[in-house]
């Protein structure tokens, strides 16, 4: 009798929890440019914005996505212009966008699905899981916004407000344990209109149950949430990562690339040019390549850097005939400039 109780208990909960959601979603939802319906006669929104805009999601905030993907679209309106695009014109189209190598594996997922899936984005998980740069969020997310397909939608703020929803978390960091969040996920969702309940759970997250000071008073869920005004603010540690001088090297090849963007030509510029470049921006100096401990010391980094972006095939460096890559003063005066592919 007890456990009869409970399970009816937590279906009259789980359902007060979806009408409450969707109640708020059809007054409140967001309006996102991949959200919309797009062409003469649309049914749900275009899969080739849907599968653009998740990639470009991924690390972004949506403010600049917002802004960005219609620039985007418009150098490459469909998805064969997009496989057919050089390294360099990719990495030119997403400038502001940050973490670049994110263009070029969008441009192979494009490759790939001209080449393998006659131009059509697949529509089943299975089938998108098997793209590259395609992974089990991407994936449910096309499915379900793009063509509403029954699935679970998992990311960083549905798994958090299904933890605050599932029992009392003790800190604003806390989260279940994945196996429970699965479960939930799989029963809370309504049949029939995953889209637009993933969609909510991800606006109710990102507007009120925030990972820093959450809003309970002003959530929908405020009367449901078990979470509600119980848990104490923490800050999550972030983990260290390669910098240089403070910043981030994440950063520097985000301005280096923005350097090589800016270039008049192609004819690219040489490492030492870039060096000053670079240097001049955070010292606002003018300093001179000259042959000392610290210039030395920062050319060996930055010669290291540029050789990372070379791997990842975003730029290349042209070499002078019969020298290796051995230290910077052998590089020094080598070509550099956007990878074409």
């Amino acid at each position: 009798m007890q456990h009869h109780r409970e399970i009816s208990s937590s279906v009259a909960f789980e359902r007060s929890v979806r009408h409450s959601i969707l109640h708020w979603y059809k007054h409140h939802a967001r309006h996102f440019f991949w959200r919309e319906q797009h062409g003469k006669n649309p049914t749900p929104p275009d899969a080739y914005i849907v599968m653009v805009s998740e990639i470009m999601l991924q690390q972004t905030q949506t403010s600049r996505v917002q802004e960005k993907l219609p620039l985007f679209l418009a150098t490459f309106p469909t998805l064969k212009a997009l496989a057919n695009a050089d390294n360099a014109t990719v990495i030119k189209a997403w400038e502001g966008m940050g973490y670049n190598s994110r263009a070029l594996r969008l441009r192979d997922c494009a490759k790939a699905i001209v080449n393998n899936h006659k131009s059509v984005i697949p529509s089943s998980v299975e089938d998108l899981l098997a793209l590259p740069g395609i992974g089990s969020y991407t994936a449910s997310a096309i499915a379900a916004f793009a063509y509403h397909q029954d699935v679970t939608v998992l990311d960083v703020n549905i798994r958090r407000v299904y933890s605050r929803l599932l029992r009392p978390m003790p800190t604003t960091i806390s989260i279940a344990e994945e196996n429970e969040i699965q479960q939930f996920a799989e029963r809370i969702y309504p049949r029939g209109n995953a889209s637009c309940w993933h969609q909510a759970v991800m606006d109710i997250g990102a507007l009120f149950c925030t990972a820093r000071a959450p809003k309970c008073s002003a959530c929908p869920l405020a009367v449901l949430c078990p979470s509600t005004g119980n848990m104490e603010e923490v800050k999550k540690s972030k983990r260290p990562e390669p910098s240089w001088n403070g910043i981030p090297n994440r950063i520097w090849r985000g301005r280096v690339v923005q350097i090589l963007r800016e270039l008049e030509d192609e004819a690219g510029i040489t490492l030492a040019e870039l060096y000053e470049r670079l240097f001049q921006q955070q010292n606002n100096t003018e300093p001179l390549f000259i042959n000392t401990d610290k210039h030395n010391s920062e050319g060996a980094w930055l010669l290291n850097l540029v050789q990372g972006l070379e791997r990842d095939e975003i730029v290349e460096i042209q070499q002078q005939q019969g020298i290796e890559k051995v230290s910077w003063r052998d590089l020094s005066h080598c070509i550099l400039r956007l990878y074409k592919g």
